[in-house]
């Protein structure tokens, strides 16, 4: 059987986290928001992400797309709050969090997404996450993410078994559950993950 990792996420809408509990209570990994749009930022980012790093959780930074905008301003804008909050550690997690289209064809958001993660990738050396859920990707929304991994919301299948939408084959973090906290799993173990993550070299 292989090693799960249990993982949350938050943002502004929990206020202060407690990270300290959340460690000892088994959480391994956690990704909060730090940024959306262009000029957004989450005000508790830089607390949260210092509270993880405090409790040795796997740190994950995500930014909610919005496609209307030029995706390499919000690239810059997020990768500039990560670094008001600390910068990147080994193994740090990054997110694109892919889930309201702006009235947007499917392919523009699509294209949005791809450029803003090959922003970031080449900036950071880090292959985002992509956060979405099974009716957007099958629009078509993230048509050329295969190469991202794929953390898929899916919170009605059994934890760990969620159907995975084209043009995935496969998920790398479920979140199964929404309530009170978002609540992630990653099939395997924790130096698995940070792999996805940072590599100062």
């Amino acid at each position: 059987m292989k090693r799960v990792l249990q993982g949350i996420d938050v943002s502004n809408w929990q206020g202060t986290v407690d990270w300290a509990g959340h460690a000892e209570a088994g959480v391994a990994f956690a990704f909060a928001k730090a940024t959306e749009g262009g000029d957004y930022t989450d005000k508790w980012f830089a607390r949260n992400w210092n509270g993880m790093r405090e409790s040795w959780i796997v740190c994950g930074a995500y930014h909610f797309a919005r496609p209307k905008g030029d995706p390499i301003e919000q690239a810059r804008h997020f990768l500039n709050v990560i670094r008001s909050a600390g910068g990147l550690r080994r193994g740090d997690l990054i997110a694109l969090d892919l889930e309201d289209d702006d009235g947007l064809r499917p392919e523009r958001v699509a294209r949005h997404a791809r450029r803003w993660c090959h922003h970031v990738e080449r900036h950071t050396g880090v292959r985002p996450f992509i956060y979405t859920f099974q009716a957007f990707a099958h629009g078509g929304n993230c048509a050329g993410l295969a190469e991202y991994p794929l953390w898929l919301a899916s919170p009605h299948s059994p934890r760990g078994r969620p159907p995975v939408p084209r043009p995935w084959r496969d998920w790398t973090i479920h979140q199964y559950a929404s309530s009170p906290v978002d609540r992630n799993v990653f099939h395997g173990t924790r130096q698995e993950l940070t792999r996805l993550g940072f590599d100062p070299r």
